[in-house]
This record gives C-alpha cells, sequence and structure tokens, in this order.
C-alpha cells in the first residue's frame, strides 16, 4: 500500500478526520489507498498553537503522547488541488482544481487553513474515508511516497 510519513501533531489530526488535507510543495497523479505514517518528529511548538493544541485535547492528546514511528490511519488519496490565492474575492488561500478544461475552486476553511502550509504554489491532498488504527502499527517511514507492507 502507498504510504506517506507526516509530522506530528498532522498525522493525528488526519486519523482524527480533523485534518482534511495534507499540504505538500509536490503535485501527486496517485488516487486511491494511502497509509498515513506518524514519523519520529514531533513539532512540539506546533502542538501549543490554537487550534492544534484544542483540538488534539478534545481526542485527549498532548505533545507527550503522540504515537511516534507508526502508522497511524488508513485515508483515500481522492483529490490533489493546486493552492492559489482568489485576488478577485479576498486575500485567503483557495484550492483549485482544472479538470475537463473547467477550474473547479474551493475556499480554504479558517480551521484548516491553521492545519497546513497553504502557500500560494503549493498542493493540497485531499484525504477522505479516514479510518483510524485502534493501535497504532509501527513501521519506519521513508521520505516521498513509500510503500507498506502493512507489517508491524
Amino acid at each position: 500500500m502507498k504510504s506517506i510519513t507526516i509530522h506530528q501533531p498532522w498525522a493525528t489530526l488526519i486519523a482524527l478526520g480533523e485534518k482534511q488535507y495534507e499540504t505538500r510543495s509536490w503535485q501527486i497523479n496517485y488516487r486511491g489507498p494511502l497509509a498515513i505514517h506518524a514519523g519520529k518528529k514531533v513539532d512540539r511548538e506546533a502542538c501549543e498553537w490554537e487550534p492544534i493544541k484544542s483540538t488534539l485535547a478534545k481526542h485527549g492528546y498532548t505533545t507527550d503522547n503522540l504515537p511516534t514511528g507508526a502508522v497511524v490511519a488508513i485515508a483515500n488519496l481522492s483529490e490533489c488541488w493546486f493552492v492559489g490565492l482568489d485576488y478577485e474575492r479576498s486575500l485567503m488561500p483557495y484550492l483549485f482544481n482544472f479538470v475537463d478544461g473547467s477550474t473547479k475552486r474551493r475556499r480554504v476553511s479558517l480551521k484548516e487553513d491553521k492545519f497546513g502550509d497553504y502557500t500560494d504554489g503549493r498542493f493540497a491532498w485531499q484525504m477522505s474515508d479516514v479510518q483510524r488504527l485502534p493501535e497504532p502499527i509501527p513501521a519506519k517511514g521513508q521520505q516521498g511516497l513509500w510503500n507498506w507492507d502493512g507489517q508491524p
């Protein structure tokens, strides 16, 4: 199964269904099942930012009990959006998708904006049908998209 390693707290936010998009500097053509792997790095500073801190607390998590070095969820990578600004409406980030000669546009919610890097020119990978694993499965992560065999 295709997998992506994501630093904490963002991997857990996806697993909890609180974060719908993973923002990256690169576009991806792959669509389908994707294992969400929590890397060993925890961004302790980010864990103190709102609304990240209160969202984690709502689910019983703190900086000190986030799972690391493990697959925490399986999601469906359903779309890859281009991040841009809609200068006609506001300077807030929008997601754009160019399909069949037409442009789909979606506004980034204020909450979601705090859960990713929506800088103009980046990409937002849309996660749907997220299934949090009952217990994290230890696994060694990698950079980029990698294959996970589903074994501890």
